[in-house]
């Protein structure tokens, strides 16, 4: 669709999305699901990570191996829905560092209000996965790379279980250089800012909100 986006099309990413999409899954099976899917997601937005050879010795003998490069990545959660994604990231990737944007979105003008703001040192020197499972306007999502960008970070992916067209073209406007990692683009905003057909409040429906 465009340059910086990236659809996930695996069939366990699209069997589990549907699962999740079921307005009659339970909480717990919710949860446990979006966890499996960020880790399948994972793979994908983990795809280019710098490696380099590292000696190591195997049962049989000494070998040249591939390992990850540089600082240890960081993961950046926009609460609260976003430790959804967080958990099984971390998961996968356990010796990350973590941090966390804090924004609610105004329900009157769909702007993002900041409340909370916390991330690991050296980001200029570290690939940034935000991680959210919605974008839907994109207004909170382009906030918090703003924020990060301030902080120091140039290398960074967004992560996100679904997407709406206006949140990817938001995105795309506002950070062009940032690729987006997502299962699905839907249809539509509703006048209430929710994706359609969509899957509900991620947050609510993780939680057991309302």
């Amino acid at each position: 669709m465009l340059d910086h986006l990236t659809i996930v099309k695996h069939p366990l990413v699209q069997h589990k999305l549907t699962l999740m999409r079921q307005k009659d899954t339970s909480t717990a099976s919710f949860r446990q699901l979006l966890r499996e899917i960020s880790l399948l997601l994972a793979y994908e937005v983990t795809r280019e990570l710098p490696m380099t050879q590292k000696s190591i010795e195997t049962p049989m003998g000494e070998m040249e191996a591939p390992i990850l490069a540089g600082k240890k990545m960081a993961l950046v959660s926009i609460l609260r829905a976003g430790n959804g994604l967080l958990d099984g990231v971390l998961e996968l990737i356990p010796s990350a560092r973590v941090g966390f944007v804090g924004l609610y979105r105004d329900e009157e003008t769909l702007k993002p209000v900041q409340y909370y703001f916390k991330v690991p040192p050296d980001l200029k020197d570290r690939m940034v996965i935000v991680v959210d499972p919605m974008l839907a306007t994109g207004n909170s999502s382009a906030a918090a790379i703003d924020l990060l960008k301030q902080a120091g970070a140039t290398n960074i992916r967004f992560l996100c279980l679904l997407a709406a067209p206006e949140g990817v073209e938001r995105m795309g406007k506002a950070h062009p250089d940032v690729p987006i990692v997502t299962a699905a683009v839907d249809e539509k905003l509703n006048e209430h800012g929710y994706i359609v057909p969509g899957l509900g409040d991620a947050g609510d429906r993780m939680y057991g909100t309302k």
